[in-house]
């Protein structure tokens, strides 16, 4: 059955937006640059819009100061592409959990006026896909009081909760472009891939894992061509599970909810991913509120959540959202994960790091920098793992810790973090 679909402009799509509303904006690889670029064009007629969303990528141009009496960006993870606004204080931060964010919508504590979301092109039921990005853009949707659909034939058709109706959609707008690409891999350094192989060591066959944003969830897929019977529960999927999935590693056979599918809730990855899991019903895009629930997550036995951080002191508090003042990132669903694992029958909930900065600033510190954010608290760090080994900290004492985190420190910075331990532990 062929499904007739009026395709207007990006002028006419945009009218519907009004001042002093608040508009969602798809994030991550679904970011709308094209409409966000004839949104700018728009500034003159607008003032005090609301922007709502988490990782944009890309140049959006509404961030720069021109836009700023029309547009402001209530941003809930910063990403490169608004860190200048925050800093500057033309745009806003929310701390939040990812997983809590769609009750934001669906409790009207942020009632949405217009949600705008990139798609894939209408199916011959006409239905079109969330794509790769459903995260909270699905309770957006669902919540807003009208939607503007960018269709992209670029974008692959995911399988889950993304599906909308083209009826759902108060206007449309046709606009082939590039999707946006990351490749994790390219950026592995030496260190990432000896922490790489020490986590890759604390996983048994048949447990189901979940990887965070950056390298080294890459660098660990790397070690993981000898393990068997794996599954995937994760918020997002990147390149680095393909080759497990096509090798029978990742099978998601021994996995309690979700059997014999790989679950996220969005995906960065380059073109080879975006046509790998195009229309592949192995692969589950749900809810992020679904996904990153910590009493979901802990039905799979044997969860490993490997995530990152930027600093972690020498008591367990890890800071992964901010260098010191400096808004980088933002919660995400780190803790979801961090204690969905602990909650797990043999599960291991990991914190991942390099010893040290680019600059050679030392990442595990005697007190995380003033004004930083702590993510994940020190009574949730069960491991931390650096390319100088495996730090335990559950069921430790503070002096315990310490000496832990101390080993694996970069061996040039643990003579400071003794002499301060001593100050304040009385020990070593």
């Amino acid at each position: 059955m062929v499904h007739p679909y009026k395709y207007v402009s990006a002028a006419e799509a945009l009218s519907l937006i009004q001042s002093n509303q608040r508009v969602f904006v798809h994030g991550s690889a679904c970011t709308p640059i094209y409409l966000l670029h004839e949104l700018a064009k728009e500034k003159d007629r607008l003032n005090d819009v609301e922007i709502v969303s988490i990782t944009l990528r890309g140049d959006i141009e509404i961030d720069k100061p021109e836009y700023q009496s029309a547009f402001h960006i209530n941003s809930m993870f910063v990403s490169a592409s608004v860190r200048n606004a925050v800093k500057e204080g033309r745009a806003d931060f929310i701390p939040v959990f990812l997983s809590d964010i769609p009750d934001l919508f669906k409790r009207k504590i942020m009632e949405v006026d217009v949600a705008i979301v990139q798609v894939s092109p209408p199916d011959e039921h006409g239905y079109c896909s969330l794509s790769l990005s459903i995260d909270i853009a699905r309770s957006a949707v669902d919540s807003a009081k009208h939607i503007i659909a960018l269709v992209n034939p670029s974008l692959p058709r995911t399988h889950g909760d993304g599906m909308i109706h083209t009826d759902r959609f108060t206007k449309m707008v046709f606009h082939e472009a590039p999707v946006p690409e990351e490749n994790y891999g390219d950026k592995v350094g030496e260190a990432e891939m000896i922490i790489g192989k020490n986590i890759a060591g604390m996983i048994d066959d048949g447990s189901t894992i979940q990887m965070g944003i950056g390298t080294i969830p890459d660098a660990v897929l790397r070690f993981l061509s000898n393990h068997k019977d794996l599954g995937v529960h994760t918020e997002m999927l990147s390149d680095g599970i393909i080759d497990l999935v096509e090798k029978d590693v990742i099978n998601n056979r021994k996995k309690r909810i979700h059997p014999n599918k790989s679950v996220s809730s969005f995906a960065v990855g380059t073109r080879k991913l975006y046509d790998y899991i195009d229309d592949n019903p192995s692969f589950a895009f749900l809810d992020i509120d679904y996904v990153n629930d910590p009493h979901v997550i802990r039905r799979n036995p044997k969860v490993i959540a490997i995530n990152s951080a930027i600093e972690v002191d020498l008591t367990g508090q890890v800071c992964a959202d901010s260098i010191g003042e400096y808004q980088y990132s933002g919660i995400g669903g780190q803790m979801d994960f961090m204690r969905g694992a602990a909650l797990s029958e043999d599960g291991k909930p990991i914190i991942a790091l390099t010893s040290r900065t680019t600059k050679g600033v030392s990442r595990i510190v005697t007190n995380l920098k003033a004004g930083a954010g702590v993510v994940t608290t020190r009574g949730h760090v069960h491991y931390v793992v650096t390319e100088y080994g495996v730090a335990f900290l559950f069921g430790k004492n503070l002096r315990q810790r310490a000496k832990s985190l101390i080993e694996i420190a970069h061996p040039d910075d643990r003579e400071s973090l003794d002499r301060y331990c001593h100050e304040r532990f009385k020990i070593f």
